[in-house]
């Protein structure tokens, strides 16, 4: 993705290879971004880039409700019975 290069373009000097240099980089610039900026750099994504962003936010929040919630009622695989 053309932004993802040109942010790495701008910043490439201040990285310091820290995992979070990324998510203070992308936090920073999309809080800056209105709703149809953001729009539009989605609309520039190929099917495969538009996969792995919507499978990633759906996974993370998928987990943040397990982690929040619980899950159902746990069972004994061998039995598939509920436990109690």
């Amino acid at each position: 993705m053309r932004f993802v290069d040109d942010l790495y373009a701008l910043y490439k000097d201040q990285l310091t290879g820290d995992e979070d240099d990324a998510v203070i980089i992308v936090s920073g610039v999309l809080q800056e971004l209105s709703r149809a900026e953001l729009l539009e750099l989605v609309s520039q994504l190929d099917r495969d880039e538009l996969f792995q962003m919507v499978g990633r936010y759906l996974v993370d929040r998928l987990r943040e409700k397990i982690d929040r919630e619980g899950t159902g009622s746990p069972t004994i695989p061998e039995y598939g019975g509920e436990v109690h």
